[in-house]
């Protein structure tokens, strides 16, 4: 436990699933057609199956580093229910847990080979019908931080462009919390991938203080046409490479200017790139506010990731380094400090099967976090007004009031 005038740090909600990860052995592919053909058979290595999403891979993951938490989500009265209910009981409280006999609980088939990009099988069940009244309000007012995650795989969440979900984090400010919001990269041909998402986030983020999305998400959700041309350039290949610091400026600009206190581009293994608003902006914020308001106030900064090899799963590697990021944040810690904590629980996270096991207590993630012989990935900020800054291993943009 961490604060010290309320009942929770943390309350986690939105997604929740069954996590079903095969073992899959490494065959020296760099594909996945390599992998998967159709009439063919692959020996596979034993199986994990946890609890998935962010309600338990954010959720759990600031547990383990600390924290208290309550959950909450959707699931099916039916036997993968009860089976994430009890996991999610044995790491926190499960009280904000609805249970809906309309529909099945969330599951996911997480295909994970080695040094490939993770490939989902997904059934989004009771997430589908989560809304704003699934929310139970009298938790959230005994929590520092109301963090949700995955709106775009939950479809009464983003339609009637976000309408439950601005009303979810409307309430929760109403709370008093301070308020987190993550997202996931939606299918281009799905509904949700055709949803008008730059009105969506126009009506959302006023009522959000921190958001933490990818750089992928980011681009696909404010720039879909351009991002599905600059897709089918690279040949389907990721972009996290293909997008420039000064594309990343712009569109953490635009969520500043819809109302966001901070956000997050979290760039893979190009680490984390950052952006606050100045400090008069953080008077909105709800119970938890950075401890140096100086130091967090119109800041661009970039952090590098953490180098992992071998890289033996990604699933959740974004939820983990949100675990470290928010934890660092109700511990008061400095930015950089905050952004370091955030890559090395991702840096964990990739060293294992799923999505959870890698990370460690808050004493041996400091530990690791204060190594200086941690080596960094090069995060290719080379561009007009960014300057590196040796001493914190980081980069500082042009956008940086602080230097």
């Amino acid at each position: 436990m961490i604060l010290k005038n309320k009942t929770y740090d943390l309350v986690a909600a939105g997604h929740i699933c069954l996590d079903i990860i095969p073992g899959i052995p490494d065959t020296g592919a760099t594909r996945m057609e390599q992998i998967f053909r159709p009439g063919s058979l692959l020996n596979v290595g034993p199986c994990a199956v946890s609890t998935g999403g962010p309600v338990s891979n954010t959720g759990i993951g600031t547990v383990k580093l600390g924290c208290k938490v309550a959950f909450m989500a959707k699931v099916g009265d039916d036997e993968h229910g009860r089976i994430i209910r009890r996991l999610l009981d044995e790491s926190g409280s499960s009280d904000g847990v609805k249970v809906g006999s309309e529909t099945c609980s969330s599951y996911t088939v997480a295909l994970a080979p080695p040094n490939i990009d993770r490939m989902f099988l997904h059934c989004p069940g009771a997430n589908n019908t989560f809304t704003s009244d699934d929310v139970d309000y009298s938790l959230v007012a005994e929590a520092g931080i109301f963090h949700l995650g995955y709106p775009p795989l939950m479809k009464s969440l983003y339609e009637n462009d976000g309408a439950a979900l601005a009303e979810t984090f409307r309430r929760a400010k109403e709370a008093g919390a301070t308020t987190s919001l993550d997202m996931s990269l939606p299918d281009p041909n799905s509904p949700s991938g055709h949803a008008p998402w730059p009105r969506i986030l126009a009506n959302v983020l006023p009522h959000v203080d921190i958001f933490l999305p990818s750089l992928e998400e980011s681009f696909f959700m404010l720039h879909r046409d351009d991002f599905l041309s600059r897709k089918a350039a690279h040949r389907g290949a990721e972009l996290v490479d293909h997008v420039s610091p000064e594309e990343c400026s712009a569109m953490a600009g635009r969520f500043l200017e819809m109302g966001v206190r901070m956000t997050a581009l979290k760039a893979a293994h190009r680490g984390y790139y950052f952006r606050t608003a100045d400090k008069s902006a953080f008077a909105r914020m709800g119970a938890v506010r950075p401890a140096d308001e100086d130091n967090w106030s119109g800041r661009e900064l970039w952090c590098p990731a953490f180098c992992v090899n071998p890289i033996l799963s990604a699933t959740g590697s974004g939820d983990s380094s949100i675990a470290g990021f928010l934890t660092s944040f109700l511990r008061g810690l400095p930015i950089e400090q905050c952004l370091r904590v955030a890559n090395c629980t991702g840096h964990q996270n990739l060293q294992e099967l799923d999505a959870l096991s890698g990370i460690h207590c808050w004493d041996e993630t400091w530990a690791m976090v204060s190594d200086s012989n941690l080596l960094v990935i090069d995060p290719n900020v080379d561009a007009s007004g960014w300057q590196a800054d040796e001493q914190l291993q980081l980069w500082i943009g042009p956008n940086d009031t602080r230097y």
